[in-house]
């Protein structure tokens, strides 16, 4: 009786041991409102980095000297392309305005689902796109400007979305319970 005693608590270790763990779900992710304020803070800030170098080094490159009715600094993009020069600067510093808002936002405890961080977030990420379209040389501007007011739409739809869940899942166990009969 001793060594039954003794075999039981053992046994009932091992069975612990080698049951199945529950794995842990992945996170849903559903929605703007679902999304970090960290997370968005760290790309506001992405977006202040990149359209800050945009605004500094801007494509084409700057005259190294002077003459032939330029200064040394200035942008040969502005003398050459002077429509396209001012859409990509108006897109950089729409950008940067934009993602300097959001992360002020952000950091003053500003909701997450708050126009006040989705908005400047649509404007600043669609205003990337806007300047790097508007810094090739071979491009429309008419056709640059549609193309960004085409991604802010895309923008503002995806972020308007409230959290949505997806009906298929419930729709598949539906039909699986059908033809299974479960």
């Amino acid at each position: 009786m001793g060594q039954t005693g003794n075999a039981a608590p053992h046994q009932q270790k091992n069975q612990e041991e080698t049951a199945p763990q529950p794995q842990p779900q992945p996170r849903q992710h559903h929605g703007w409102d679902h999304n970090d304020s960290n997370t968005l803070l760290v790309v506001a800030t992405l977006i202040t980095a990149l359209t800050y170098q945009l605004g500094t080094n801007l494509p084409g490159g700057y005259y190294q000297d002077d003459g032939n009715g330029h200064v040394a600094g200035d942008s040969i993009l502005r003398d050459k392309h002077r429509k396209r020069y001012w859409l990509f600067m108006t897109a950089s510093w729409l950008g940067f305005g934009n993602s300097m808002l959001m992360t002020l936002a952000l950091l003053t405890g500003v909701p997450v689902a708050s126009r006040l961080v989705r908005w400047p977030f649509a404007v600043a990420y669609s205003s990337l796109v806007l300047a790097f379209i508007s810094s090739q040389a071979n491009t429309w501007l008419v056709m640059d400007l549609l193309i960004w007011v085409f991604v802010l739409i895309l923008l503002c739809a995806a972020i308007s979305l409230k959290n949505r869940q997806p009906r298929w899942p419930a729709a598949v166990e539906k039909m699986r319970a059908r033809f299974f009969h479960l």
